[in-house]
């Protein structure tokens, strides 16, 4: 095949699938009203993130109460940053990818993000607690901005990092991405222990807590 055929073959292939993309993207928004589901899924959950940096440099200034965790305490504490970022950004990426080409996984997705997002800050105002001993700072240049460029160690219950793995299992559809997605999400939950960065009930409650709010977007459709 010549130089020029196969330039020729890679436009058609990209043009092929931009047109596939868009085509999905217009069934997946064929109605006024999940269009609008979208646009007022996407401004809300804008303006929550965008609350996050002053919300957490508040409950950072507080003080809360050190919880005996049989678990911690018996578990060195290391610092798996890298690792535990790894997962969650390549995690993502997939996320990233299927929804592209099955869109309508975005509104679930963002709107079981927002409830998530509300009811964490809620649950992080009412439970007041001081980090766990030992605990080693787990720092991202990539999520920085959500906490103010700050090591952030009193947004305790319930774990985000946690809810955010959990998020992506129940939103992937395929059976092989789930399983990666379920192991990923235990590798996270113990990684983030390791480094000391929740108490064992930040990582336990979070999965009960994202799926019942997942069930409750699912039932109020979406």
């Amino acid at each position: 095949m010549s130089i020029i055929s196969c330039t020729t073959f890679i436009k058609t292939v990209h043009v092929t699938a931009l047109y596939k993309l868009k085509q999905n993207w217009q069934n997946a928004y064929d109605t006024s009203l999940k269009r609008f589901k979208l646009l007022v899924g996407g401004v809300l959950i804008v303006g929550l993130i965008s609350m996050m940096p002053s919300f957490f440099r508040s409950i950072e200034k507080r003080n809360g109460v050190v919880l005996n965790d049989w678990v911690l305490a018996h578990l060195p504490a290391f610092d798996v940053s890298p690792i535990i970022f790894a997962i969650i950004w390549g995690m993502g990426l997939l996320m990233l990818v299927r929804a592209m080409y099955k869109p309508a996984i975005c509104t679930t997705y963002i709107w079981t993000l927002i409830f998530v997002c509300i009811v964490r800050f809620i649950s992080i105002s009412l439970v007041r607690l001081d980090p766990p001993a030992g605990l080693v700072p787990l720092i991202d240049p990539l999520t920085g901005c959500f906490y103010g460029h700050a090591s952030i160690t009193h947004d305790l219950f319930f774990s985000g990092h946690t809810s955010t793995m959990v998020l992506i299992l129940l939103n992937l559809e395929k059976k092989s991405d789930k399983i990666i997605a379920f192991v990923a999400t235990i590798a996270v939950m113990v990684l983030l222990l390791i480094q000391h960065i929740h108490y064992t009930i930040d990582v336990l409650a979070a999965p009960v807590i994202v799926y019942c709010l997942y069930r409750l977007t699912r039932f109020l459709d979406l």
